[in-house]
């Protein structure tokens, strides 16, 4: 069942070259992360990660609607005075909203990051609201990453540090990645696309990424039922030493 913003759920239908339905009934929870804030310009337009976003969403409705899908939206969590992130709370103080998003993370199977690119970096945005949560939330379990801009490059100096990133969360990327260059050449203000477009031709390439993240989601869902990898690998709770070497 798919519940993003905007696209009623639909009944399963094969779609060339998506694995659009569960492999064996099992069904994955996606988190979709939205990692822009910016509604200001220049440069214009601004949100232009949305159109991206919308898109992504649309091919995700269509092809891949036997899973569960939630959009969030960084700009939804306004940047806090003084950062301070969900784990540093005693569990009855910590901010509603962050404890909710928390357990979304923990719930989820696999996540997809979407960004653009500042200064040859994911957007700050992006980064300090994952800071707010502890790898052992986004542990064993793969990510996606979508990065894009209005130039020709596509946000992929951004996606290189998104590795990096991600795999010390311990969400692991994928190798396969999505890049949007002059993404609003593409995509219409509601992410639709342009006249000039090719949908299939761009939800086949979104596919080729969104393919691996559901297979490695798969895999790991299975392989977690079978051994709880926090029981091998113990998660540091109070002190960063705690996996010091000897």
């Amino acid at each position: 069942m798919v519940t993003f913003f905007g696209f009623p759920a639909a009944k399963s239908q094969l779609i060339s070259g998506a694995v659009n339905g569960p492999l064996d009934g099992v069904f994955m929870k996606l988190l979709v992360f939205l990692g822009t804030v910016r509604d200001s310009t220049p440069p214009k337009p601004a949100r232009l990660g949305a159109r991206v976003t919308d898109a992504l969403l649309e091919c995700l409705h269509t092809r891949y609607q036997a899973h569960d899908i939630e959009l969030i939206d960084a700009k939804a969590y306004p940047l806090e005075p003084v950062f301070k992130p969900h784990f540093a709370y005693p569990k009855s103080q910590a901010p509603s909203a962050l404890s909710a998003l928390a357990e979304k993370i923990k719930g989820a199977d696999g996540y997809v990051m979407i960004s653009p690119e500042y200064n040859h970096t994911m957007s700050p945005a992006l980064a300090n609201l994952l800071n707010h949560f502890g790898s052992s939330l986004f542990s064993y379990k793969p990510s996606a990453i979508v990065t894009y801009s209005a130039g020709q490059w596509g946000g992929m100096r951004a996606a290189v540090g998104m590795r990096t990133f991600l795999s010390e969360l311990g969400c692991l990327p994928v190798s396969s990645m999505i890049h949007v260059p002059k993404a609003q050449e593409v995509f219409t203000a509601d992410g639709s696309m342009q006249e000039e477009e090719d949908k299939d031709a761009w939800f086949d390439y979104f596919s080729r990424t969104l393919n691996q993240l559901i297979w490695w989601a798969e895999a790991a869902q299975a392989h977690r039922a079978q051994v709880d990898p926090h029981k091998l690998v113990k998660d540091f709770k109070r002190d960063p030493a705690e996996r010091n070497a000897p």
